[in-house]
Order: structure tokens, then sequence, then C-alpha cells
């Protein structure tokens, strides 16, 4: 059953000299319940962008300019800004980038997810002290650790505070963003372990934002490339990452290590992903695309479907 249907999203930033820059650019996917969704590609791509987007979280300079967010059979685009507060934490949830870093330092974890729960809920007080308990073992802390300040946590275990504190309204939704960034290996296992089981156990739709190939490999059933705001290729792992059609895909992957070929040549991507303030003509990737031809740095590609459920915007497939 469809969870979450984005169709053609976009959404600008308009700068200082009142100029709308397109930063997501016709995005479309959808999300089925109990499914994880990995978001790739190299940073300024849009992918936190395009997050942001779905729940209306972004900086003042940015503005959804059009397209459709349906979640569970309501068009969050067109909900008042306080419907959409009721929905948020209650429904959807997410985990910033960097958020093991956000918890307040002088007040206590337990009293953080506390609050989170008070903002969305009435409960009795010794209830709620309950709930706080069962979030901290769900994610794999002692209930007794609620007391303790996030100074006396270590890194891995803030981010499950943090993971803690995005489930306490039981959502349907949870978006991940980045949620193992600045961790060890270990603890980076321990947490898209955690993350995989919360999934299968709250029958979650999980979105993880991820620079990792690895992790989505992993953890995702299907996987959305995105470069210079635009979908690149989307559809299951196993076909994208077997089979990559798009020539970033393609790139992506050849950069990434490969555990079944520890002698392969890893290969670079020459140039940087584009600036909003100077985006190509035609294909965003032609300017780095050792495959473009004259047809990429005029016109933009549509999608293409590979096969059922797998596209690729490329004019070469």
């Amino acid at each position: 059953m469809t969870l979450l249907e984005v169709e053609n999203l976009s959404t600008d930033f308009v700068g200082s000299d009142g100029v709308a820059r397109r930063a997501v650019d016709g995005l479309s996917f959808r999300l089925r319940r109990g499914e994880a969704l990995g978001l790739v590609g190299e940073s300024g791509c849009g992918k936190t962008t395009a997050m942001l987007s779905l729940l209306r979280l972004l900086p003042p300079a940015g503005r959804i300019a059009a397209g459709a967010v349906r979640f569970d059979g309501d068009d969050l685009m067109r909900l008042s800004t306080d419907a959409l507060r009721e929905r948020r934490w209650r429904d959807l949830a997410i985990v910033f980038q960097g958020a093991m870093n956000a918890l307040n330092p002088v007040r206590s974890v337990g009293e953080q997810i506390r609050e989170a729960i008070l903002l969305h809920r009435t409960r009795p007080r010794n209830e709620i002290d309950r709930r706080v308990g069962e979030l901290l073992e769900l994610v794999g802390i002692p209930a007794w650790r609620a007391a303790q300040f996030p100074h006396q946590y270590s890194g891995g275990m803030r981010q499950r505070a943090m993971i803690a504190m995005a489930l306490a309204c039981d959502p349907q939704l949870l978006i991940a963003d980045e949620p193992t960034t600045a961790l060890d290996v270990m603890v980076q296992a321990q947490i898209i372990e955690l993350l995989d089981q919360l999934r299968r156990d709250l029958n979650l739709g999980l979105i993880i934002v991820t620079h990792d190939l690895g992790v989505v490999a992993e953890l995702c059933q299907h996987v959305l490339v995105m470069y210079g705001g635009r979908l690149a290729e989307y559809g299951p792992v196993a076909d994208v990452f077997s089979l990559p059609q798009h020539p970033y895909t393609q790139r992506l992957l050849a950069a990434f290590p490969d555990l079944d070929r520890p002698d392969a040549h890893l290969e670079g991507i020459p140039g940087t992903p584009p600036r909003l303030s100077d985006l190509p003509n035609g294909c965003r990737f032609h300017p780095r695309c050792p495959l473009a031809i004259a047809r990429c740095r005029v016109e933009a590609p549509p999608p293409h479907q590979i096969a059922a459920g797998h596209v690729a915007t490329c004019h070469l497939v």
C-alpha cells in the first residue's frame, strides 16, 4: 500500500537579487508502508532540500514552486500550516543531519523526549515517563539513562536518542538525513541495523538520505539518485546497482569500493555539482559526463522507463 507519493515536486530559492533558482526540479517517487528508500547523490544535489520540501520546513528563502506530496491520501501541500504542524512528528518525523549534536546540553535526554510527546499528545505524567523509557529501550538505551544529560552519552547513543525522539508519537514515516555521519564504523553499522529493525517491527516507511551506497544496498528496497536537483535514476536497489542506466549512477558506483572486487580501480568523477546560480542547460550532468552528446547540452531528458519501476533520465537509454 502506498504511504507517500511525490509528484513533480519543485522548489525554488530566492537570492538576495530577487531571482528564483530551482533547487529541486520535478521530483517524483513513491514509498510503500514498511519500505525503505535510499536517496543518494553528492553534496549539493538537492537531497536535503527535497526532504525539507516534503515537510514544508524550508528556510525563509525557499518556496514550493509546484507539485503534490500525498501522504496517506492527503496532499501535504494543500494543508494549512496548523494542520500540517499537527501531522509532523505524529505522522511524519525527521532526524536532521547532525542531529546527535542538536540535543539541549542543560536538559536531560528524557526531558527532551518527554517534551516532544507533550507537544502533540495529552497524557498523564506517569504514562509519559513510561513511554520515554519504552522509547529508549526500543533504540537500545537502558530506560534509567533518561535522567542523564547529553554529555553523558556517546555519539552513537545521542543519535539513538534522536531516533527515539522522532518515534515519540508513533509516526508512519521516518526520514533520516545522514544518520551515520561522524560515527565510527562499528557504531554506523549498529545505527543502520537499528533503523532496519525499527522499519520491520513498526512497519515504518523509511527514507535514508546518505552518501554511502553500502548503506543503501544493505538497508533499502528502492534507491533514488539525484543530481542537480533532478531525478537521475530511480528503481529497485538490485536493478539500479546491478544494471545502472544513467552515467551519473554508473560513475557513483565506480567510485565506491566493492568487496567482491577488492583489486578494482576506483574512479572519481571529475568536476563538481553545479551551483544554483550557474545551472547548465539541458541535462545538468552533461558538463561532467563522458558520454554526453550534442542533444544533452540543449534538451533536458525526460524519464525513460527501463523496466517495471526502474526509470532513468538520460537521452542514451
